[in-house]
């Protein structure tokens, strides 16, 4: 009997739990649709500040960002992914032909989502305890949709982290990322901490354990962003850094997760050739 009260208790905390993330996501979405205008032009703002997408004109970047825009909020909305893998494959098959390379539309996607987290930050900033319950709940959405489109073009995964990780969230880290690997097959895992203030020793151990169990399941780990507060954690609790792949940022990074897949932009055939992966 006691099994079974705790049982149904779990069930309910977990209902609960996801009736609240639902709550946080509709609140999160009518926010992004009410800033629809600032954020998007904030968006292409900063497309054009990294010097991406360099082959298209302005025009057809705002274009591009007002489509990617849409349908990130739509994601977010309804937790279908169906059509923006659909609208992933038609932007791919429309802009890599111009010369716009795989990194590139990886980039853009990761801008939009610091963009939104910003826009959060600065919405929530005077109750901190709402803000990181909107963050839990936008994060892993915002991550899902950065890996749709990631294995749309290049079939690698990236989880960019933002914020303070404690123990309990690092842990839900290391669960998406081991889902993610296996269910994607993935060669390469691209780990972004550059919105990571600090970690403990905890923490760093945790990342730690991530990598090598990653490595254990088949894929190789790069992580960028790696603060010098951060590394000097790491080498606190006796990790050699010279033989974790480090790259220091995330554009760097994925390009760096392209060469070790070996893939390449065949303009003549107009496709992305896949040389290491088998197909999805």
């Amino acid at each position: 009997m006691a099994k079974d009260d705790g049982r149904r208790t779990h069930q309910t905390e977990t209902q609960h739990m996801g009736e609240s993330t639902a709550g946080l996501l509709r609140e999160l979405v009518a926010h992004l649709r009410e800033n629809r205008s600032q954020l998007r032009q904030e968006w292409a703002r900063r497309i054009t500040q990294a010097q991406l997408l360099t082959a298209m004109s302005q025009e057809e970047i705002f274009a591009e960002a007002t489509s990617v825009y849409d349908n990130y909020v739509a994601v977010l909305e309804t937790g279908a992914v169906e059509a923006l893998q659909a609208y992933a494959r038609d932007l791919s098959e429309r802009i890599i032909p111009r010369g716009v390379e795989t990194n590139e539309v990886v980039g853009i996607v990761l801008l939009l989502r610091d963009v939104l987290a910003r826009s959060l930050f600065a919405k929530y900033q005077a109750d901190f305890a709402l803000l990181n319950r909107i963050l839990d709940a936008y994060e892993p959405a915002a991550n899902r949709i950065a890996n749709t489109v990631a294995v749309g073009f290049v079939q690698l995964l990236i989880l960019p982290i933002i914020g303070v990780i404690d123990s309990q969230r690092a842990r839900q880290l290391t669960e998406q990322l081991l889902r993610g690997i296996r269910s994607n097959r993935a060669k390469v895992v691209v780990i972004d901490i550059t919105g990571v203030p600090s970690v403990d020793s905890t923490v760093a151990n945790h990342l730690v354990q991530t990598v090598e169990a990653s490595r254990l399941m088949g894929a190789t780990v790069i992580v960028t962003g790696l603060s010098s507060e951060i590394a000097q954690t790491l080498v606190t609790i006796g990790v050699d850094l010279g033989k974790m792949n480090t790259v220091g940022d995330l554009q760097g990074g994925i390009e760096e997760a392209e060469r070790l897949l070996g893939y390449k932009v065949s303009l003549d055939m107009h496709e992305t050739t896949d040389t290491t992966l088998p197909a999805a």
